[in-house]
């Protein structure tokens, strides 16, 4: 994190004589990261963090990528998923790569050990469900948008509390029993926070344009530390093998800590968008990142004021990117079909964009309450089979059909003279000023061949009309275009 913070009881001077009440001296722990010159934090235990038993090692955690070799755009409806585990190892992993690793949760039970992700941060955003996330370094109370970065190493608990009520809209207890949460995770072995344009590289502290600030983050509180023996596991991430040992007193020990490494919460209804007069690109909604990708936050926000702005994100080839979204709530403007907990993966060198009438029908709104999740990469993302069980096979084709409904269902006028009328093989029709949708469905039913090529269109269909020449407005034309021949 960018900024100093403690909690606890640390003494004066680090390195320094700290004893506990019966006279014995606190273990004290640099918890540091990139070889002790990055940010790190100094901790002070009850017991030595070194007395530790039992190792073993329980399973494998490494994800198998399918269809490598396959590049689609693809739609993982995920509502369907039914409880599994508890909120570790009932992780799904759905996509992934060498940097990054994309996982949905909806645990079944509780957890009933402490765990350590050694090779990792973690980003949860919590989808559903309520609870109390014990660290080592305090607790944070969670609910519904919370955004919890844990740093790699920190011990914790999950603990969901039982649903006994489902909300309008939100999922049943059958499907959901304590929570649902999106996990996205590092590969790599870098850190997730604050995109390093946000945050001042001379004091750490966050900049006037940044869409959040230190106000909007909540840190671990009290209760911290629990002095209690007996046997307890702790199961750690590392080598993509989940393995287990066990302390013969409680994990949560630390009295105190001081620093600039902990974990925190960032709740997404905190996150102030920006807006423009004309529509924004995506890095406006960056929220977190780590080495190789991002992670943004679609809030609900005002739109784009224009008088002849379009609503929703034009067509767009972030070449250089695969990208994922997770639809937390609302209505996604330029989304079709798509359900509250679906993701959507479009990848690198496929362009996407609004699907079929949604450009028209966004005109008239000021104001989207659209929400979602967006992870995007600089290596391809690779789905499981977990993500091929759950996708969508007849997403790829969701852009085809009509991309203008003004026009089919009679409420727009093309002029006799627009090269739509010229290019598709229609003739102007005689005592016609333009082309509506009757005359257009006429023509096409008649089997002649131009019917097959507005079927397909040219390219410059929609082209601005060459100097001189009056533009496509919707009303007749005074001026004759030149004639175009079919396109054979």
């Amino acid at each position: 994190m960018p900024f100093y913070t403690r909690l606890g009881q640390i003494p004066k001077k680090r390195h320094t004589q700290f004893r506990r009440p019966d006279g014995l001296l606190y273990s004290e722990e640099l918890f540091g990261t990139e070889g002790f010159s990055g940010p790190s934090s100094t901790m002070y235990h009850i017991h030595p963090p070194t007395q530790v038993y039992g190792w073993k090692t329980l399973y494998s955690t490494k994800a198998e990528y399918l269809e490598q070799d396959v590049m689609r755009m693809r739609h993982v409806k995920s509502a369907g998923m039914r409880p599994k585990g508890d909120p570790v190892d009932g992780r799904v992993v759905l996509f992934g790569n060498a940097d990054c690793e994309m996982a949905l949760c909806t645990p079944a039970k509780p957890m009933p050990y402490f765990y350590k992700n050694g090779q990792g941060d973690e980003c949860l955003f919590i989808h559903f469900g309520t609870g109390t996330c014990s660290t080592m370094m305090g607790t944070l109370k969670f609910g519904p948008k919370d955004y919890i970065v844990i740093p790699k190493g920190v011990i914790y608990k999950l603990e969901f509390d039982r649903r006994t009520v489902a909300a309008a809209g939100e999922p049943t207890i059958e499907a959901v029993p304590y929570g649902k949460f999106l996990i996205v995770e590092t590969a790599n072995g870098s850190h997730i926070g604050p995109p390093p344009r946000y945050v001042s590289k001379d004091h750490g502290q966050f900049l006037e344009h940044a869409p959040y600030c230190e106000r909007d983050l909540r840190l671990p509180q009290l209760p911290l530390a629990y002095d209690e023996g007996g046997a307890h596991e702790v199961r750690v991430k590392a080598r993509n093998r989940m393995h287990s040992y066990t302390y013969h007193y409680h994990p949560l020990d630390i009295v105190g800590w001081d620093g600039c490494y902990y974990p925190y919460i960032f709740n997404i209804e905190d996150f102030a968008p920006i807006t423009g007069k004309l529509h924004m690109p995506p890095p406006i909604h960056q929220t977190f990142e780590a080495h190789n990708f991002v992670i943004c936050s679609f809030c609900p926000r005002m739109l784009d004021y224009h008088p002849q702005a379009i609503k929703v994100p034009y067509n767009h080839s972030n070449i250089d990117s695969d990208e994922v979204l997770y639809y937390v709530e609302g209505n996604f403007g330029s989304r079709k079909g798509i359900e509250v907990a679906s993701l959507t993966a479009h990848p690198q060198g496929i362009p996407h964009g609004p699907h079929p009438g949604t450009i028209e029908a966004s005109l008239p709104h000021e104001r989207t309450g659209e929400m979602a999740v967006m992870c995007d990469t600089f290596r391809p993302l690779f789905p499981t089979k977990a993500a091929l069980d759950l996708d969508d096979h007849k997403y790829p084709a969701s852009w085809e059909g009509e991309h203008f409904p003004r026009l089919t269902a009679g409420e727009l006028t093309i002029p006799a003279t627009s090269r739509y009328v010229q290019n598709t093989g229609i003739p102007d029709l005689p005592g016609k000023h333009g082309l509506n949708s009757d005359s257009l469905n006429d023509h096409a039913g008649n089997g002649q061949a131009g019917s097959e090529q507005a079927k397909t269109g040219t390219a410059n269909t929609w082209a601005p009309q060459e100097s001189g020449k009056p533009p496509f407005n919707g009303k007749h034309a005074k001026a004759k275009a030149k004639p175009l021949k079919p396109r054979r």
